[in-house]
């Protein structure tokens, strides 16, 4: 069998549905391959997308994502999708053609160096110099992005690999003395916690994407609701754990709630779970939660303490240790939660998330967001670009269900979401899925209307637009005495691109239209991009200053 066939054939042996990529010289015996195969090829307009859109597919799915580009810039264009998915812990094989073998470090035609270029931003990456040991490397690849914490595979598979023959074995299993993740709790180490839980007065959980990743959002659901414990959920954690939960404290941080991070400041026991401390999480390092003890549970030891100090580490994926510790959890040793869940209630009751309804006559991004929550019933995947967009959609939409909220964390990737949408609806094709977008972020993967048209993809994408490049213009207002600095943007009409592309755009300039506009969205049967404009200086409140302790926010309102 000729080796781009064995990559076929592996494919479809992982379970493989669904290919992302764009064609390129390189890469013509594997296209000539997936002529005939049952995987389904999607052809984006640009291979940063083809990342993004395998990346949507595995966070909404928890399955592998496979994106396939010719060598060269075809590859080095899958940088930033596969960053992002590193960044994020995302499960993903990223399938790269490369020049043949005796041409590698000459500088030919369309040459590069993908593994070193990828090294650092993968977990693991593949040079494949023979075609005996295809099967296994891609047997390989699969186990290492799907394992442990997940992360970006990438092969590269040199031209005339692909077409020298060798027999097909795939094998059954890997095994790896290098690499072996630990997925349960050190017996030792669950004893230790409980006796701080037990102890604990004033006790905050922090659910990371770890949640969502190890599908761990009941058993998080069971340890609060035994322990009676708050919550709250990072960016990658939104919808681990249910938004409209009692003991829910929204998210954490930089554009966090205040009752979040004031639980998080005063209290003596922080128990994260799948989070990694984040410097949009944390603020000031020496003032982050100055008076607590800390759990931190993680399937990737490197994880734990690498920010903050911890006094019990418990290794081991978040799922199994919820579990362990729920189970052995006596509740008649808990302390009585009462005082805590008072203090909670009043810090959300004088500061709960706001924006001011009635002091413009322009259309506010968070009613925008509000009215799609309501008319979903809270049950669409939102998938967000980043900036302004990203945190308003994060604070104004409830999230109830993992893999529901899909958005660039770590790398804060503009043009992540509208490609990351159609991997989602692509995989997902009987659930609503709509884009929250920015005015700027929507125009850095644009061209993908193409491929929503060309594949009859039915995915709502909103763009709030106030004309700039709205989260760094809020900074420079507020931190640069106005002086707007390359954040004002003269854009394009976005219905007339979208009718350019064959796809129905409709604008959105009335507060009163606003309820009325949302239904007929969410009424078509067919993507539409909607051209909301909103006020031009509306910012993300509340805000931490950079540099500064959580506990120190500005802005309550917007």
């Amino acid at each position: 069998m000729k080796g781009a066939k064995i990559l076929i054939e592996s494919l479809i042996r992982e379970g493989v549905e669904v290919i992302f990529g764009y064609p390129g010289g390189t890469v013509i015996p594997i296209f000539d391959c997936l002529y005939d195969a049952p995987i389904k090829f999607i052809l984006t307009r640009h291979e940063q997308a083809a990342a993004h859109a395998a990346d949507g597919y595995a966070r909404s799915t928890g399955k592998v994502g496979v994106c396939l580009s010719t060598s060269g810039p075809g590859a080095t264009n899958l940088i930033t999708g596969i960053a992002t998915a590193h960044m994020d812990s995302v499960p993903m094989i990223a399938i790269t053609g490369q020049v043949k073998t005796s041409l590698i470090g000459n500088d030919a035609f369309q040459e590069a160096d993908v593994t070193g270029v990828t090294r650092s931003i993968s977990k693991y990456n593949y040079l494949v110099k023979d075609v005996k040991a295809l099967a296994y490397t891609i047997k390989e690849a699969f186990y290492l992005a799907s394992t442990g914490r997940p992360g970006p595979v990438v092969i590269d598979l040199p031209v005339d690999i692909q077409i020298q023959d060798a027999d097909f074995n795939y094998p059954e299993k890997i095994e790896m003395r290098s690499y072996d993740p630990t997925y349960y709790g050190h017996p030792g180490q669950i004893k230790k916690a409980l006796k701080l839980i037990y102890e604990s007065k004033k006790p905050v959980v922090i659910a990371g994407g770890g949640i969502i990743i190890s599908e761990a959002h009941n058993e998080l659901l069971k340890f609060a609701e035994k322990t009676k414990i708050p919550v709250s959920a990072t960016l990658m954690g939104l919808g681990g754990f249910p938004s409209t939960n009692d003991l829910f404290l929204g998210m954490p941080g930089m554009h966090g709630t205040v009752y979040a991070n004031m639980a998080i400041t005063e209290s003596d026991l922080l128990i994260s779970v799948g989070s990694r401390f984040d410097d949009r999480v944390t603020g000031r390092l020496d003032a982050f939660a100055p008076e607590a003890k800390i759990i931190h549970v993680d399937i990737d030891p490197t994880s734990i303490s690498k920010n903050i100090k911890v006094d019990i580490p418990i290794v081991g994926d978040a799922k199994n240790v919820l579990g362990q510790l729920t189970e052995e959890i006596d509740e008649s040793k808990l302390s009585d939660l009462g005082k805590w869940h008072k203090k909670i209630d009043g810090w959300k009751k004088k500061s709960p998330l706001a924006y001011d309804k009635h002091g413009s006559n322009k259309i506010k991004p968070q009613h925008v967001i509000e009215e799609i929550c309501k008319q979903t019933e809270g049950k669409a995947i939102i998938v967000t670009e980043v900036g302004q967009n990203q945190m308003w959609a994060s604070q104004f939409y409830k999230y109830d269900y993992p893999r529901q909220f899909l958005s660039s964390g770590g790398l804060g990737t503009m043009g992540y979401g509208f490609p990351a949408a159609i991997g989602a609806k692509i995989a997902n094709p009987e659930k609503e899925v709509i884009v929250i977008a920015g005015d700027g972020s929507i125009q850095m993967n644009i061209q993908e209307l193409a491929t929503l048209s060309t594949y009859n993809l039915n995915v709502k994408i909103i763009i709030l637009n106030n004309g700039y490049l709205g989260m760094v213009r809020q900074w420079q207002e507020l931190f640069y005495d106005r002086r707007y600095a390359g954040t004002t943007l003269k854009n394009p009409d976005f219905v007339k691109v979208a009718e350019g592309y064959g796809i129905d755009g409709i604008r959105v300039e009335k507060i009163s239209d606003v309820e009325s506009s949302v239904k007929k969205i969410l009424l078509a049967k067919k993507s539409i991009v909607a051209d909301f404009r909103i006020e031009p200086e509306e910012n993300v409140f509340p805000m931490v200053p950079a540099g500064e302790a959580i506990n120190r926010m500005i802005g309550g309102m917007a």
